[in-house]
């Protein structure tokens, strides 16, 4: 498909299904039913389960195959009882699941938030803050007490459920996004990817990166097809979950800009503009106000987790030291972070790929900023992998690519993926004892 293609390819889609439309109406005797009227729900159903079936089917396959590997991992190694219990262990190899930041989620749908800067008694070096609760965002663990007070489940089933769920929204998300520029094949691939990306390990967890990635999404795939409203509200949505989403602001409002330039669509891009940064914003000034600082977030961050932005300071010290082997970092993880800078490498190879192919701006603009945020920030870099799961609009080319190849080799070389996908969280939750 050429780079115009790709660019103008939902336009060209809507064009043709225009013209069919056009021809069968000036074919169809004058009384033919309306499509409504011969359009029953349950051949709605039937027609939805058609197209979208393979999608989930693909997904949910490749993403079992790989959580099977990472629990048989888990169960094989033996000794994660012996794991503090606030972030991790338990009496049974699943309980890892909710660790490290699954834990802290269900402590907030338990008991709420505590955003207070308080020193641990004793405490040095970076680790100066104890009550941070507030530096996890609130959608998640809204939506884990709100299941489990309607089905039953306790917290953790209630947070596996919310993840497991917007993990397959997140698949039919990605796969109609790229549907759009590649054909049903590459979307199946992009589909497939999301299932096996190195840190998709936290898919299938009591975490909320799924939850952020079905939002990011379909937010995008809003913009895209100008429904202004949704994507508004879906973005807002977005920044009440992770502090990630201001790239997905940034995405909405150069969209919107132009739109407005071009005076498409009435009001309805200003209204998306002003929605967009609402949940983000409301968020960050509330922990603000309770902190009494409103920059409490940021400091927050900083002083409990060691995370902070740095230009790529940090960035630049992985690389500078892996190749040498000193290590003079924080949090250094040799064998996990070597997995860290092959996903950069990807990832950046990817990004040049995909600006190639002449996306709408909104797509370049939202990987380019995510991927400033998490590799201009000092973070775990092991987490890198995990970090750069929202930055979906890299599957594009990599899906394209992939369409080219017979189905039998495609989902063999995904099912490779998927094993060595499981592989690697199953060291990283539990070897490195870290998210």
């Amino acid at each position: 498909m050429s780079r115009e293609n790709i660019r103008n390819g939902a336009d060209a889609t809507a064009a043709t299904a225009t013209a069919a439309d056009a021809a069968g109406t000036a074919a169809a005797p004058e009384d033919t039913p309306a499509p409504s009227s011969i359009h029953t729900p349950r051949s709605a159903l039937r027609s939805a389960a058609r197209r979208l079936g393979p999608v989930l089917a693909v997904y949910g396959t490749l993403k079992l195959a790989g959580f099977v590997v990472f629990l048989s991992l888990l169960d094989s190694a033996g000794d994660y009882r012996t794991k503090a219990p606030r972030f991790g262990g338990g009496a049974h190899p699943w309980d890892v699941l909710a660790t490290w930041d699954g834990w802290w989620y269900q402590q907030i749908a338990a008991h709420g938030y505590h955003p207070a800067l308080e020193a641990v008694p004793g405490a040095t070096g970076l680790i100066t803050v104890q009550e941070n609760s507030a530096a996890f965002f609130p959608l998640y663990p809204a939506l884990m007490r709100l299941v489990s007070e309607v089905t039953g489940l306790g917290l953790y089933g209630a947070g596996l459920l919310v993840s497991v769920v917007a993990s397959f929204a997140a698949a039919l998300g990605i796969y109609a996004l790229t549907e759009r520029f590649g054909g049903r094949r590459a979307g199946l691939a992009a589909a497939g990817l999301w299932a096996v990306w190195p840190g998709s390990g936290v898919e299938w967890a009591v975490y909320s990166d799924s939850l952020y990635v079905a939002l990011a999404v379909w937010a995008c795939h809003a913009v895209l097809t100008r429904r202004w409203l949704t994507a508004g509200v879906l973005t807002c949505l977005a920044g009440l979950n992770r502090p990630t989403a201001a790239a997905l602001i940034a995405a909405l409002a150069v969209a919107a800009l132009l739109a407005l330039r071009r005076r498409e669509d009435g009001a309805r891009p200003l209204a998306a503009l002003l929605i967009a940064p609402l949940g983000l914003a409301g968020y960050l000034a509330w922990v603000g106000h309770r902190m009494g600082d409103y920059g409490g977030y940021f400091k927050l961050q900083s002083g409990a987790w060691a995370h902070s932005f740095d230009y790529g300071k940090h960035t630049l010290r992985v690389l500078r030291s892996l190749p040498v082997g000193h290590y003079d970092y924080i949090y250094a993880y040799p064998y996990e972070d070597l997995i860290g800078v092959g996903v950069v490498l990807l990832a950046l190879a990817l990004l040049l790929l995909l600006i190639r192919l002449r996306p709408p701006v909104a797509l370049v603009v939202y990987t380019v900023m995510t991927m400033v945020l998490v590799l201009g920030s000092q973070q775990i870099f092991g987490n890198v992998s995990r970090y750069l799961l929202p930055a979906f609009p890299l599957f594009l080319p990599l899906a394209l690519a992939l369409r080219r190849i017979g189905p039998a080799l495609l989902y063999t070389l995904l099912g490779i993926a998927a094993l060595a996908s499981g592989s690697y969280a199953g060291y990283a939750l539990f070897e490195l004892g870290i998210p």
